[in-house]
C-alpha cells in the first residue's frame, strides 16, 4: 500500500493554475511550482509525473465544473494558444469543455460556434489588457 498524500489536492491544483495562468505552460517553471505550492520537487513529480502532468491535472479540474469564470476560461487559452496543437489529451480535454459550454447555450451550427468565439475572444481581449473603442467613445 502506497502512502497517502500529505497535501491537498484542491490547493495544490489552484496554486497550479495560477502559476499557469500568470506564466503560460511555456514561461512556468518547475521552480515556479514548486514555489507556488510549497511542495518539494520530489512530491510534485509523485503526484503528476511532469510539468504536463500538473497542467492536465489543473486543466481538468477546472473544466470539470463547466465555468465560464475567467480564470477557466483563461487556462482554456493557455491550453489552446500553447499546447492543443500538438496534444491530443489537452485538445480532448478542450473540446469536451467548449461542447459542454455549447449545450449549456442550447446553441448548435454556426450561431454557437460564434458565441463561443465571441465568449474566447472578449476572454483573450481581457487578457492581453486590451480594451476595444466599440461605441466611438474612446474608452
Amino acid at each position: 500500500m502506497g502512502r497517502s498524500r500529505g497535501f491537498d489536492d484542491g490547493k495544490v491544483l489552484g496554486c497550479v493554475r495560477t502559476v499557469f495562468l500568470e506564466r503560460g505552460f511555456e514561461g512556468a517553471s518547475i521552480d515556479d511550482l514548486v514555489k507556488a505550492t510549497g511542495l518539494l520537487r520530489g512530491s510534485l513529480y509523485g503526484a503528476f509525473g511532469s510539468k504536463r502532468g500538473m497542467f492536465v491535472a489543473a486543466l481538468r479540474d477546472a473544466t470539470s465544473s463547466k465555468s465560464q469564470d475567467s480564470d477557466v476560461l483563461n487556462l482554456v487559452l493557455v491550453a489552446l494558444m500553447e499546447l492543443s496543437a500538438r496534444d491530443s489529451e489537452i485538445r480532448g480535454l478542450v473540446k469536451e469543455y467548449l461542447e459542454c459550454l455549447l449545450s449549456l447555450e442550447a446553441g448548435d451550427g454556426d450561431a454557437g460556434t460564434a458565441s463561443i468565439a465571441s465568449l474566447l475572444g472578449r476572454t483573450l481581449l481581457e487578457r492581453g489588457d486590451v480594451q476595444l473603442d466599440i461605441d466611438g467613445e474612446g474608452r
